[in-house]
């Protein structure tokens, strides 16, 4: 309208007929219109700008995501290597040693190596299982040459490994979820406790810790100090409570905060598997009436170092509770890593967590591929 009566003054002063008038005003409008045409293009280049920017920057996301998983998966790796340094010197030197020692393939080097798997705690049944598949293999391949009897010696034990076909992922989705941990004392239950904890922190899980282990003298006071490392919260009564109740505080808590995941201690200084038995027994009640809702784990954790004797204590508790996973401990301090292999075959248990160090980052997810490359 402002533009209207410049016009009309405009036309007063030079005397301008009607018709200029109309001509200058529709002049006028078209400029408008062109100048609302480039504000429309100005507007529509600045959004492909933002477009072209945001996929970029989606995509160079999705490039640092892919080489953190890749360096991630290459650190595993490497830190299991590392771990299984002694396990390696003991069980892979002397494999290679025996098949640059032969001519030819015979039985007398399937023995040889049977006794390797056996000492370094793969153990008998296991061991035999996998000499005579791998005897077959090598007699359907025609396979002439000793060293290559390795790479089918290492196809063999991942398909042991494999044969439980189980996803090794901790099971705690959907939220809310339990994981009651077992064991005997000295396997590092407190160690394990600690650095899952902050491992499912980093996750962007919210963690909360029962100390149920109310038997063992400091049991509480070095899962609180784990607690405190791996920043999460932690409910504990005194030593000498019942384990049950500390188990039912803890799942009260977890109610109330609105916590992901409840890890819970329990005993390990039984006597006897009666003793076990009814403590355990009480703890899964209690848990069964309380958090009903709660997607349940039950972890057995076992020493690597003590060998056979993790298979024999393994088996105890299988008989005591319906175990669902196995974390092995120690793994970077024994040459008979082999113990691994023994557990998941005798046991149909899958190994779902592996310690090969002593640092709150070292408790890393059992990958069957990753662990035979690094022991053979």
């Amino acid at each position: 309208m402002a533009k209207f009566f410049d016009i009309f003054k405009k036309k007063k002063k030079e005397n301008i007929d009607e018709e200029n008038i109309d001509e200058i005003i529709d002049e006028e409008i078209n400029e408008e219109a062109v100048y609302e045409e480039i504000d429309v293009v100005k507007d529509e280049i600045v959004e492909n700008e933002e477009i072209e920017k945001a996929r970029d920057s989606v995509i160079q996301e999705d490039d640092l995501m892919e080489q953190e998983d890749l360096e991630e998966k290459v650190d595993f790796f490497t830190k299991l290597k590392q771990g299984l340094a002694k396990t390696r010197k003991g069980m892979t030197d002397k494999i290679d040693n025996i098949l640059k020692s032969y001519g030819k393939i015979d039985e007398e080097l399937f023995d040889e190596l049977e006794e390797i798997l056996i000492t370094s705690d793969v153990g008998v049944e296991t061991t035999m299982e996998i000499i005579d598949n791998l005897k077959s293999k090598v007699k359907e391949n025609k396979i002439k040459d000793p060293t290559d009897v390795k790479k089918y010696l290492k196809e063999e034990i991942k398909c042991t490994l494999n044969k439980l076909d189980v996803d090794r992922n901790l099971n705690i989705e959907p939220s809310p979820a339990i994981i009651l941990v077992v064991g005997v004392n000295g396997v590092g239950k407190t160690t394990t406790i600690g650095k899952m904890a902050c491992n499912l922190r980093k996750d962007g899980k919210k963690v909360l810790i029962a100390a149920g282990d109310t038997f063992r003298a400091a049991a509480i006071e070095q899962l609180e100090e784990w607690a405190n490392r791996a920043n999460v919260d932690i409910v504990a009564h005194s030593e000498g409570s019942d384990p049950a109740a500390v188990i039912y505080d803890g799942i009260q808590a977890a109610k109330a905060r609105k916590c992901d995941v409840l890890i819970c201690d329990t005993a390990g200084r039984l006597h006897n598997k009666k003793n076990l038995m009814n403590e355990l027994n009480k703890i899964f009640r209690v848990v069964e009436k309380e958090y009903p809702e709660a997607t349940k784990e039950v972890l057995l954790v076992v020493d690597a170092t003590t060998g056979q004797n993790a298979i024999l204590q393994a088996k105890v508790f299988k008989e005591v509770c319906d175990i669902t996973g196995i974390v092995l401990t120690k793994l970077d301090g024994t040459a008979k890593g082999g113990v691994v292999i023994a557990l998941q075959s005798e046991l149909n248990v899958p190994v779902k967590l592996v310690g090969v160090g002593e640092g709150i980052d070292d408790l890393q997810n059992f990958e069957t591929e990753s662990f035979v490359e690094a022991i053979i």
